[in-house]
């Protein structure tokens, strides 16, 4: 196709979304961005806390008896993909009311293929041609996020936040300029707003930072997201859906005026497995049958520990019990947290982890773990607030 326009990829999570009357809103940037001179593909999430109810409609009718039982993933990924279905028709219907022309594609209509996962798939390639035929007949194209079509012709989903690697993909198969991830604030901050009053707004970082941010909780651009832009080298604008102003801009390289940035986030939702008296080679073997990705996995002499993300799992429970049939001698605990601190030459600084090691003994941790750009503290889930307020003041103001 030739290019006559510059593209533009615009994401809109779910809060952006979540009513008539926000979907209007967003109606009115895309056609701004429109008028603008660009071609504009909009990648919309499901409307606010649509598919947590999806995924607990689900788990409803899955319980006979009073006894529950997991749902199958690929029912599950027919079910919750009709969330963004759903977002995309409206805001199609939206921006034509506006007198401009748009058409709204599903994941798999608009050419993104991923692997045979269900829940928590992963895009292996993107075949734009659709796409790319409406930008030239001038239509403004409406994407449903977080959905595929699996090489075995399956619809897939991938993953909470993964209406990001939607837009992500998409701007890369479509060489696309920029890619705009709005959401309901202004960009990325030294932490969670909500739970660290003092968090400092981010103009700028680059895609290593954010995706040690984003593996350790942080939620402005999901993980998956990121890694893309990372591989393809892609600029990612964070913004507000309905404040002008402020961004966040995410580049390749170090931003020049943020050496040393440092961040605090937080994780629940944790499951950790201790190991005593287990060969590697046993516990090794067993994570790969079970095919459960892991956050972070450490040896000793005859010990060790894994952490497990329970986000993108439907029933963490059934998560839990698969490990203890699988590693009867482990102990597995389902309600942990981990709190991180994220930022530049952090293993090289001994006052740092000085100061670091002070506050964490401080909170009796489970366990410690890190590496050059990230050292995490794992915690109980209601010791992660004040311990993030403790390292943010530590570390960031």
């Amino acid at each position: 196709m030739s290019r006559s326009r510059p593209i533009i990829v615009q994401k809109y999570g779910g809060s952006s979304v979540a009513d008539v009357e926000k979907i209007g809103r967003v109606a009115d940037r895309v056609v701004e961005a429109k008028r603008a001179g660009n071609d504009v593909v909009v990648v919309v999430s499901a409307m606010g806390k649509t598919t947590d109810g999806l995924i607990s409609l689900a788990h409803n009718v899955a319980t006979v008896d009073g006894a529950k039982l997991e749902p199958a993933r690929r029912e599950l990924d027919m079910l919750v993909s009709t969330g963004e279905r759903v977002s995309m028709s409206l805001l199609s219907i939206a921006v034509q009311a506006r007198g401009f022309p748009a058409i709204s594609f599903t994941g798999s209509q608009s050419g993104i293929l991923t692997n045979d996962r269900h829940f928590d798939a992963r895009i292996i390639e993107v075949r734009p041609h659709r796409i790319e035929d409406e930008l030239h007949r001038g239509n403004i194209v409406i994407v449903a996020g977080y959905q595929g079509m699996s090489y075995k012709r399956e619809i897939t989903t991938l993953g909470r936040g993964g209406s990001d690697t939607t837009a992500v993909a998409l701007a890369a198969a479509l060489e696309a300029d920029r890619c705009e991830i709005y959401s309901d604030v202004d960009g990325v901050y030294s932490a969670d707003p909500r739970v660290v009053p003092e968090a400092v707004h981010l103009p700028e970082m680059d895609h290593a930072m954010l995706q040690e941010m984003a593996e350790s909780g942080a939620k402005v651009v999901c993980a998956q997201a990121v890694e893309w832009a990372r591989r393809r080298g892609i600029t990612l604008a964070a913004r507000s859906t309905f404040e002008r102003g402020r961004e966040t801009v995410i580049t390749p390289n170090r931003p020049q005026r943020s050496h040393n940035v440092r961040a605090i986030s937080s994780e629940t939702k944790l499951l950790r497995a201790s190991f005593s008296g287990l060969s590697r080679s046993t516990v090794i073997a067993q994570l790969v049958e079970l095919d459960l990705p892991f956050k972070d996995l450490t040896f000793g002499q005859d010990s060790g520990m894994a952490l497990f993300p329970m986000l993108n799992h439907p029933t963490p429970g059934a998560a839990a019990e698969q490990l203890r049939r699988a590693l009867p001698r482990a102990t597995i605990e389902e309600d942990v947290a981990a709190v991180s601190v994220v930022g530049d030459g952090l293993a090289g600084n001994g006052a740092a982890l000085r100061e670091f090691a002070a506050i964490v003994e401080a909170a009796e941790p489970l366990a410690v773990v890190g590496g050059p750009l990230r050292l995490t503290v794992v915690v109980r889930p209601e010791q992660t607030s004040e311990l993030s307020r403790k390292l943010h003041a530590a570390f960031v103001v």
